[in-house]
């Protein structure tokens, strides 16, 4: 028996790409959706929690500490900070004319960071039973030769 022409579409839509790169883009859109919808009750997204998280750890920090922190360039992170700082979440405390923003985490922030650290925590244990232990720690250490490929 054949199979129906969507059955073929949609083992083709699964099936890896000959290119590591579509491969490393798809599985890091499942990661992040996963992840969005274990915190949707908290109403951040991933990208979100993590901001939060860092601003926890680190406390007041310029904008550029933080994008070096997390890694990631300046636009991202000013993009990713503006709803966060709309909501009243985080806020600017640097000296009036200073020319270096200096974020720190509000009340209102420290208890969405908590309430949402435990719906993190469900994330990460439902990949970690996924996978399985060991194969997370393989992702893991792939995942950091692969970040430190830059040219």
């Amino acid at each position: 028996m054949t199979a129906s022409r969507k059955d073929k579409k949609t083992s083709q839509n699964n099936s890896p790409s000959v290119c590591t790169c579509i491969n490393l883009r798809r599985a890091s859109m499942a990661v992040t959706g996963l992840y969005d919808q274990y915190l949707a009750p908290s109403g951040l997204n991933i990208s979100q929690f993590s901001l939060l998280k860092h601003l926890t750890v680190l406390g007041p920090v310029s904008v550029s500490e933080l994008a070096l922190e997390m890694r990631l360039d300046r636009t991202t992170l000013v993009r990713n900070l503006k709803a966060l700082e709309q909501s009243g979440y985080v806020e600017d405390t640097s000296a009036e004319g200073s020319r270096n923003r200096c974020l720190t985490l509000t009340e209102s922030g420290k208890a969405l960071y908590n309430a949402a650290a435990e719906l993190w925590e469900e994330a990460q244990l439902f990949l970690q039973e996924s996978l399985g232990s060991a194969d997370l720690q393989i992702l893991t250490t792939l995942l950091s030769k692969i970040e430190k490929l830059r040219l």
